[in-house]
């Protein structure tokens, strides 16, 4: 009986058009080479209409960089989600396969995670108010939670942030409770400088409000200011005098760093000195 059978599989597959079977194998493949090229090339146009869009969108309705760059990167996030999607019914309706059976299929999927994934539903809602309410754009100074630095993306799923080091921040938008926008409108530098308290108070007050003045009028991001506030604190080896300014977004640090150079080099040409800290080493001497 096994031996029949065996025998009818053989003619069976004798019978079987090999021929016709690879036919239809490369015109396949053919198509779906064909479909990817396509996928790629309207990918890559799309993109292009988009980010000149955009860039119309900013100079019409004067919108800031910051939220034209937002918007942007948002749209071609779901206009590269829709176009995956299309490729795959595409490639495979090539096979004949039901795509209606897939949509309703994709429509339980979608149910299923929407009592499921509450966390991604979550995401999802949150981050819509996030951009609905302008409450982050791409490039602003952000602090949330743990994470601090430059915002570098704003998805419906998740943000991202760049920090100080260099480090990239993927931060679930569920669990941004707490934000702090440091990139609306201006921003406040101050320096704190010590002297030592054998140096003329006033003298010291006098000549930083004078580099206080010069550097006003020669750096174009300080917006009002700087002021010698006065005495800040009595250290244990130092007066301290504090300097505000009020600068343009961004660049309070770079006023900071021209303030102290400005600083010690004034101090220097008049003498006043800034304390740093002595060892004093005590040496005891046994009696003879």
């Amino acid at each position: 009986m096994g031996m029949l059978q065996l025998s009818l599989i053989n003619e069976r597959l004798a019978e079987y058009e090999w021929g016709a079977l690879l036919i239809a194998l490369g015109i396949g493949a053919i198509k779906v080479i064909g479909i990817i090229i396509a996928f790629l090339i309207f990918r890559s146009i799309g993109n292009r209409v988009l980010t000149r869009t955009f860039e119309r969108y900013e100079k019409r309705e004067n919108v800031s960089a910051n939220r034209a760059r937002t918007l942007e990167g948002l749209t071609k996030n779901v206009f590269g989600y829709a176009l995956v999607f299309i490729l795959i019914v595409t490639v495979l309706q090539v096979f004949n396969y039901d795509v209606t059976a897939l949509i309703a299929g994709a429509g339980i999927i979608g149910l299923a995670i929407g009592f499921g994934a509450q966390g991604l539903v979550s995401d999802v809602v949150t981050g819509f108010f996030i951009l609905l309410e302008k409450q982050i754009d791409v490039g602003d100074y952000i602090t949330t939670g743990e994470f601090s630095g430059i915002c570098e993306e704003v998805g419906l799923r998740q943000t991202k942030i760049r920090g100080f080091n260099g480090t990239l921040h993927y931060v679930p938008n569920r669990e941004i409770t707490g934000m702090s926008n440091h990139s609306r409108g201006n921003m406040q530098a101050l320096v704190d400088i010590g002297i030592s308290y054998d140096d003329d108070v006033d003298k010291a007050i006098e000549v930083l409000q004078s580099v206080c003045d010069e550097l006003a009028q020669t750096n174009p991001a300080i917006i009002e200011g700087p002021n010698v506030l006065g005495v800040q604190n009595l250290g244990n080896s130092d007066v301290v005098l504090r300097i505000i300014a009020k600068t343009a977004n961004m660049e309070q640090w770079g006023v900071e760093r021209s303030l102290r150079k400005s600083i010690k080099e004034a101090f220097d040409q008049n003498g006043i000195e800034i304390p740093f800290p002595h060892q004093v080493y005590v040496e005891k001497k046994e009696a003879q």
